[in-house]
């Protein structure tokens, strides 16, 4: 079987919908994001789709299909239990001159959904003669392909996007980096980078791409804050697009803000993109979640780059008399000073413990102890330390 393949516009555009199982809930999405007016035809609907009506993002009839239903569609999706709905929904559908999708038959459906996938925006649709796996197998490789940049979709200069991206690039394995980051990685002519973003990443980039090195060394020479907003801002003014890649999310504790700042003050487009925290990615890819049911109900993340006293702005007191989650970054020089004033605001010394080091990489290692102890413990650049009851309840991954 072949077909003609075609992209349908249906922006503003009316869809039938029958059926509201898991099917309808895997397509409905996409139909919403092409900007289609779906009616929903069923009297049952899975959650996602029940929660779609409740926002008023799409129109539910709790009934079963009845002919006429379809009299306004553009298209029309029969994706029932019941083959003989389908086929009667389909029938119709053909009789008004309406493409319409079987999702339990293709040899007896005259559209076909093909296996889709989008990067960087480029959308690859894909079909193999009615063999639907087959199609999504060959799909899954076009996406693993463009997205490790294996299949060149080069941009033409004046498509690349203007300004600087603040791009945080998660807690470690570069594999960990969300999709749009690594689409306007791709995309940048200047990389400030530092040294806690996975470095495989820089790897990938072309040879014009120039690569700013913005390392912080802990506690030792390192580039300041000032020096890097204005690289950042002067590769923007001279026309280049400017990802600024950093590890973990450049807003938790990462100075993001300033960054964000020194952009809009000289004018200079800018779009954040969110990367995984280390400050819970980290914990959980050592099997230690922060919170749990039943354990512990609310977690604080610290910065313990300042020793408690005058100059710290954390509240090591309250947190010392709290019973939740305590995540600390960049406390591994201070750790005995903050271990010691948890105690005194009134942790137990016998608190459960958890360093993890080089989260989610090859070199990822675990350290328990219990909070007396996490002064002589040791631990090396970067660690997370997780403090509470969790830690003590870990899973060996």
């Amino acid at each position: 079987m072949s077909v003609y393949e075609i992209g349908l516009r249906l922006q503003g555009k009316s869809v039938l919908v029958v059926g509201g199982g898991s099917i309808a809930g895997r397509r409905v999405p996409r139909l919403l994001a092409a900007g289609a007016r779906v009616l929903l035809v069923a009297p049952e609907a899975t959650t996602t789709l029940s929660d779609y009506a409740a926002a008023g993002e799409i129109q539910w009839e709790r009934r079963e299909w009845r002919s006429g239903d379809g009299d306004d569609a553009w298209f029309v999706l029969a994706a029932t239990d019941a083959p003989d709905v389908n086929a009667a929904v389909a029938a119709e559908a053909e009789a008004r001159r309406t493409w319409c999708v079987r999702a339990d038959d293709a040899a007896a459906s005259d559209a076909w959904t093909l296996a889709h996938t989008e990067f960087d925006g480029v959308a690859v649709a894909v079909s193999a003669s009615g063999d639907p796996r087959r199609a999504a197998s060959i799909r899954d490789s076009i996406a693993a392909g463009l997205r490790t940049g294996d299949i060149d979709a080069p941009r033409s200069r004046t498509a690349r996007p203007a300004g600087v991206a603040l791009v945080g690039a998660g807690p470690g394995d570069a594999d960990l980096i969300t999709l749009r980051g690594l689409e306007l990685l791709r995309q940048a002519e200047v990389v400030v980078s530092d040294r806690l973003a996975p470095q495989e990443l820089l790897d990938m980039l072309g040879e014009d791409v120039e690569i700013v090195d913005a390392a912080k060394l802990p506690y030792g020479r390192h580039t300041t804050q000032e020096q890097i907003n204005a690289v950042m801002v002067e590769r923007a003014l001279e026309g280049k697009f400017v990802v600024r890649l950093k590890g973990g999310d450049g807003f938790v504790f990462g100075r993001g803000a300033e960054e964000l700042d020194a952009c809009l003050e000289a004018g200079v487009p800018v779009e954040v993109v969110p990367g995984l925290s280390s400050s819970i990615a980290g914990p959980a890819a050592a099997g230690i979640p922060v919170t749990e049911r039943g354990v512990v109900h609310d977690f604080t993340v610290a910065t313990g780059h300042v020793p408690p006293g005058p100059q710290s702005k954390v509240n090591w007191a309250a947190l010392g008399a709290g019973n939740g989650t305590i995540v600390l970054l960049m406390a591994v020089k201070n750790r005995a000073a903050i271990a010691a004033a948890l105690i005194e605001g009134g942790r137990a010394p016998q608190t459960p413990v958890r360093i993890v080091e080089n989260a989610t990489t090859k070199n990822q290692t675990v350290r328990n102890c219990v909070l007396a102890d996490l002064g002589v413990t040791e631990a090396h650049h970067p660690s997370v330390i997780v403090i509470g009851d969790v830690a003590g309840r870990a899973r060996e991954l």
